[in-house]
């Protein structure tokens, strides 16, 4: 029989986050090799990560970083909100989000082959032993990459991470990261999908105008009326889905693009909104309809 003591046992849950009995097992089969162990439990942590990558992963935090000039915004998905709320967990994300500002990966299968910031294993075996230790599907879903001055916004403690590029001349101003933090919050409040109407897609804007003309000549309007009545709904369309049109939600009375206009005037620079990233954790994901309840007698059947 191998020899070993409860401490060991000990330690390796307190290296592994494994539990107690897994890590007895782990012992036993690795003949008290502590080394050996912790492999044996890597083997089983990535079979383990077979069967539960096919769980629903929508949970899990948003992270939007700017090191200099540089930025991310990473989501990392997980099965549980109780999960996401993990110091473990969420230090994990952060430990990603700076992998990709300081390697710069082209895509996820490049990240996941880098060895993760802080660590000595790989993206991808550090993922591994998430998913070991904690016991959930957890996948890193997706990352957007920024250069250039940027403002970086996380709200709900990672529900939503937004990031804004601008072009200015006034961005070691502490009124302009002020007025950045701003619109950053403003994007992840009212969740514009373009920047200005030049970036909507004709096909898009066309439907748009063909659906509310069809209303209109629905309602008994003429045909030369109609023409009038889309043309002032697509304003409203473009204020709607346009951030620079939408209204200031800390002053109904001024656009956003008034709002940029007037802080550039009072600075005495210029202020240009770029580009903007909004990730919401979990959008596009079909998450599972059953309760908790139905969940258990799934499992016991």
């Amino acid at each position: 029989m191998a020899e070993f003591t409860a401490k060991d046992v000990q330690s390796l849950r307190q290296r592994t986050g494994v539990g107690m009995m897994d890590c007895k097992n782990a012992l036993s089969e690795a003949n008290g090799d502590m080394e050996k162990a912790i492999e044996i439990l890597r083997e089983k942590g990535i079979a383990k990560a077979a069967k539960k990558a096919g769980r629903i992963a929508a949970e899990g935090l948003v992270v939007s970083k700017v090191c200099g000039d540089c930025g991310v915004v990473v989501e990392v998905n997980s099965e549980t909100d109780f999960v996401a709320k993990n110091k473990d967990f969420s230090s994990f994300v952060d430990a990603i989000a700076e992998t990709i500002l300081k390697n710069d990966p082209k895509n996820l299968e490049e990240l996941k082959s880098l060895k993760i910031s802080g660590g000595d294993l790989t993206v991808e075996k550090a993922l591994q032993e998430k998913v070991l230790s904690i016991g959930e599907n957890i996948q890193i879903r997706r990352f957007a990459k920024m250069n250039g001055v940027l403002s970086s916004y996380v709200h709900g403690g990672g529900t939503i991470g937004v990031m804004v590029k601008f072009e200015t001349d006034l961005g070691d101003r502490d009124e302009f990261k002020e007025y950045a933090k701003n619109i950053a919050m403003q994007i992840a409040a009212v969740s514009p999908q373009y920047l200005n109407s030049s970036q909507i897609p004709s096909e898009i804007l066309d439907k748009e105008k063909s659906i509310l003309k069809k209303q209109i000549l629905d309602s008994g309007k003429p045909d030369n009326i109609a023409a009038k009545i889309v043309e002032g709904r697509i304003k409203k369309f473009y204020k709607e889905v346009c951030l620079v049109d939408q209204q200031y939600v800390k002053d109904n009375n001024l656009t956003i693009s008034q709002y940029t206009d007037n802080i550039a005037s009072e600075l005495g620079g210029k202020i240009n909104i770029v580009e903007f990233i909004r990730m919401e954790k979990g959008e596009g994901i079909e998450k599972r309809s059953e309760n908790f309840a139905e969940e258990i007698a799934n499992m016991v059947k």
